[in-house]
């Protein structure tokens, strides 16, 4: 288990929480393993019936380690980053977050493998995959237009842009905006109440919730997956990453 990533088990709830406050909770190669470890081996564990993700500090997860990315980027299937969305897309028991402040790249599209999202008042969210030269991950290409429609997916897409806490519940990502004292007590009763209930009952019914889309979301995963991986080392990417740690605006003119 990473440092970064705590998991305690207490009232048969699997309780991650992203603990690297500094960094905004962005996920290194390390914390991704734990978490796509953690998520996997509750599906085994009678002890666990629900699974509760939330962030450390003011945000929940600022998306990749940019210099760890760099570092170690996915080059297959066996990457601790495509781990953790298999493990997520595979879950059993249901997947509870609490969002607290930012939510970028995964930070979002893990959300989509959520089964309940509440966020706290001044949440904001922003899937700026195209902005640093890359493609959409975990199968948001799929589940993003069967939520919201194409052109509000496209927009938050293609765009790039931040949106806040109202935003995300219209387009169907989060189910309820709490005040940031209450995220946490509200979350807790939450997983509480899903703890409580009867075990096969609640994971047969999220198995049938998710049944219908379950190989779509995958083929589309792993679509993205074949375009994603090259385009790490595409020059587009290669210039909006550098262009960050530089500090200056990206120049994409010459491409």
């Amino acid at each position: 288990m990473s440092d970064y990533i705590k998991a305690a088990i207490n009232e048969k709830i699997l309780s991650l929480t992203i603990d690297r406050a500094d960094k905004k909770n962005a996920l290194d190669l390390a914390m991704y393993q734990a978490l796509a470890d953690a998520v996997e081996s509750a599906n085994d564990d009678q002890n666990i019936r629900v699974i509760l993700i939330k962030g450390s500090g003011d945000s929940f997860c600022s998306g990749n380690d940019i210099k760890d990315f760099l570092k170690n980027p996915p080059v297959d299937d066996s990457s601790p980053v495509l781990q953790f969305v298999r493990a997520m897309i595979a879950a059993e028991k249901p997947i509870v977050a609490a969002v607290n402040g930012i939510a970028v790249g995964i930070g979002v599209t893990m959300l989509l493998h959520c089964d309940l999202v509440y966020a706290a008042e001044d949440s904001r969210f922003q899937m700026p995959f195209v902005n640093i030269g890359l493609c959409p991950e975990a199968g948001s290409t799929h589940i993003l237009p069967a939520l919201m429609g194409h052109q509000k997916a496209s927009e938050l897409l293609l765009l790039g842009k931040m949106f806040d806490v109202d935003t995300a519940i219209d387009v169907g990502i989060v189910n309820e905006k709490v005040k940031s004292a209450e995220l946490e007590q509200t979350a807790k009763d939450v997983v509480l109440k899903i703890a409580a209930q009867p075990p096969a009952a609640t994971r047969t019914t999220k198995r049938l919730l998710r049944a219908a889309m379950h190989e779509q979301i995958q083929t589309a995963a792993a679509r993205e997956n074949q375009s994603f991986i090259p385009m790490l080392d595409g020059a587009e990417c290669k210039e909006a990453l550098t262009a960050f740690m530089e500090k200056r605006p990206a120049d994409f003119s010459k491409f």
